[in-house]
């Protein structure tokens, strides 16, 4: 071989030894990596070895230090504050005042056209009649609107009453005298005790028509119980309507209050409401409010179920309130739900939804006049704590302006 020959030989051979090579160490660390996942996986070490792994985690899967991002692959450590913040509802005292804003804005005709009227030189009879019908209008009802325009007609007369101030101050005065004061407007909401001197929950059944607010109010009356102190459990009565459940359960949710419910659709209404009580004394909470289905007065088989739902919950604890909800923006409508309501439920205090946004305010005096029974909470608005007890000076400031 010559020198030629023996050069070739160099060239070609040493890279090819040297991709040999490279094969080999590459097979032998594949075959060391499968070993130690083996390993890993089951405690057996390699082919012939005794089993038990002594490999270290990997630092990705080390877990993060506080602050910093887990490393990829890492189990993402545990949410010690999953949970949402309860929310704090707003106190009740003064919430009224924002009703007297709110009707001062909405123009109410029990108050400017009232004024306006009345601060004529000369009343004809053509402005009485203006006045009842600017009342009625308003939804105060024939019979108040007469008996209002009657008592401002005589006191005008006999005080020859010439100045807006004192026109005011008169027309404030009958006015409150038709929503009536000295009515107790307070919610029954104190646990009681039996007979056989077991504590029983205070029960609060809410009912009302379809599209009146019904299920949204028993929400936001469990924020104004929580505002005041109150334990409360929440029943879901209204088992035919979808979502209904839902909704009730959302709004107990942001301040921590439960809900008693059906696992289905179209349940006995009456059971819920019988095992929300009987759960309720059982937790010793203060309040139980019911929910009721949206029954139609003109429904009786619907009817007679509410009276059923009332049964029932006596057995365990006698009612503190039946609260009729309404829409203030219904009128007349409204006021032929409330007498069938009150026939069958016993309804003892009125909610008025939606009064903030209507001029028809005067629904307050009609609808207690007709059913004996006072307006104990009003609703101001759309937001989670617009609901208030009601004040009939602070009624009467805010459709004055």
């Amino acid at each position: 071989m010559d020198s030629n020959d023996l050069l070739n030989l160099l060239l070609v051979g040493v890279p090819a030894l040297a991709i040999l090579g490279g094969g080999a160490a590459v097979i032998q660390r594949r075959r060391g990596a499968g070993d130690r996942d083996r390993t890993d996986r089951t405690g057996e070490g390699p082919a012939g070895g005794t089993g038990t792994s002594t490999l270290e985690r990997p630092a990705a899967e080390a877990p993060a230090a506080p602050g910093e991002a887990p490393a990829p692959g890492a189990p993402a450590p545990e949410d010690a504050a999953t949970a949402p913040a309860l929310e704090v509802p707003a106190p009740t005292a003064g919430r009224l005042t924002r009703l007297r804003d709110r009707l001062a804005r909405s123009g109410s005709p029990l108050g400017a056209r009232m004024l306006q009227v009345l601060s004529r030189d000369h009343l004809t009879e053509d402005d009485w009649d203006e006045l009842e019908e600017t009342l009625l209008l308003a939804d105060v009802g024939a019979g108040p609107s007469q008996d209002l325009v009657e008592a401002i007609r005589t006191q005008a007369r006999v005080q020859g009453l010439k100045d807006p101030a004192q026109v005011r101050a008169l027309l404030r005065e009958q006015l409150l005298a038709l929503v009536d004061p000295s009515l107790d407007r307070s919610l029954s909401t104190s646990p009681q005790t039996g007979e056989d001197g077991v504590t029983v929950p205070a029960v609060v059944l809410v009912v009302g028509v379809n599209g009146t607010g019904k299920t949204t109010t028993v929400g936001k009356l469990s924020r104004v119980l929580v505002a005041d102190g109150r334990t409360v459990l929440l029943g879901a009565a209204d088992t035919f309507r979808a979502a209904a459940a839902d909704q009730l359960e959302t709004w107990g949710s942001r301040v921590g209050v439960r809900t008693v419910r059906s696992d289905r659709d179209g349940a006995d209404p009456a059971s819920v409401a019988f095992e929300a009580v009987r759960e309720g004394a059982a937790e010793g909470v203060d309040v139980v409010l019911v929910d009721t289905a949206g029954r139609l007065q003109n429904k009786a088989g619907l009817m007679d179920e509410l009276g059923k739902i009332t049964r029932v919950i006596t057995r365990t604890a006698p009612l503190s309130e039946v609260l009729l909800v309404l829409d203030a923006t219904t009128g007349q409508n409204g006021m032929n739900q409330a007498r069938v309501f009150a026939e069958v439920a016993g309804v003892t205090g009125i909610v008025l939804t939606k009064l903030d946004g209507t001029a028809k305010g005067g629904i307050v005096v009609a609808v207690q006049r007709e059913l004996g029974v006072p307006v104990k909470l009003v609703g101001l608005g759309e937001g989670p704590d617009d609901l208030a007890p009601f004040d009939p000076e602070e009624f009467v400031d805010g459709i004055l302006g």
